[in-house]
């Protein structure tokens, strides 16, 4: 059993910068970025492979959010930059064998709440 904890989260005006941090109890997982905003489904916000060469964001994070991994740290990072109010949500972050298929991400961190003002 894999234990995710996130970290990073706030309040911050439109415009402004967040990294979350999430930190892992093992490592050997692709990683991912979900959010769920108020009323809405989760969503796919972005994901790193295992080596971290590689990297998916979905569109309307990219250019503004970065998804990095630490491997000797167990840490997997999301920096979020230009936020805008329609990025609001409670961010998760989960471990998975394929960082591209979804149902993969078995494993699930407990949520760190993102909050920007306009």
């Amino acid at each position: 059993q894999v234990q995710l904890v996130e970290s990073g989260g706030g309040l911050v005006q439109a415009g402004g910068s967040l990294r979350l941090t999430c930190v892992a109890s093992e490592g050997s997982y692709a990683m991912g970025w979900f959010r769920q905003a108020p009323g809405k489904e989760r969503e796919f916000v972005a994901a790193i492979a295992v080596s971290g060469f590689s990297t998916y964001a979905t569109d309307s994070v990219k250019g503004r959010f970065t998804v990095s991994r630490d491997n000797a740290k167990n840490t997997v990072y999301l920096q979020m930059n230009s936020l805008t109010p329609e990025d609001t949500a409670v961010y998760y972050c989960a471990a998975g064998r394929v960082a591209t298929l979804l149902a993969s991400y078995n494993y699930w961190g407990q949520g760190t709440q993102v909050t920007v003002s306009s």
